[in-house]
């Protein structure tokens, strides 16, 4: 028995090569426009490519850390963090720890699960990819 395909396929590459994401410092530049005031963000092209579906950005701290996010979750069903200079400390709801990831190392954040971002390195950057690419944060009382 053969398993059903999930894309429509094999394309042809000049038919493939038009849902080719590609972020270059030249095409996919830095802009203050996000959530947080204390970082820039730099859109890899995901979301266009996979029409939503997945969404990544490259982030980057442009002002020192100053207080924490406060408690909230996001309304997605994956949410990857990748540091790749720096560090950044979450807290997360019903744990006794903090979790810090540093550069080279990465974070599988459960979706739904209400944290607060506690910390982070002046020189932080990092990789954040998630499902969908729109999602919404809720911001929780404490």
């Amino acid at each position: 028995m053969t398993a059903a395909t999930r894309y429509a396929g094999p394309l042809p590459l000049a038919e493939a090569l038009t849902k080719l994401a590609m972020a270059t410092p030249e095409t996919a530049v830095f802009h203050r426009d996000g959530p947080r005031e204390n970082f820039e963000y730099r859109d890899l092209g995901l979301a266009a490519a996979t029409a939503g579906r997945v969404g990544a950005k490259h982030i980057r701290a442009v002002k020192p850390f100053e207080a924490e996010t406060g408690w909230h979750w996001h309304d997605m069903t994956a949410h990857f963090v990748y540091v790749l200079k720096g560090w950044l400390r979450f807290h997360f709801d019903g744990t006794a720890d903090d979790v810090t990831v540093r550069a080279g190392c990465c974070l599988s954040q459960p979706a739904g699960v209400p944290h607060n971002v506690v910390g982070y390195s002046d020189d932080l950057e990092l990789l954040e990819i998630n499902i969908p690419a729109q999602y919404a944060t809720i911001d929780l009382p404490r």
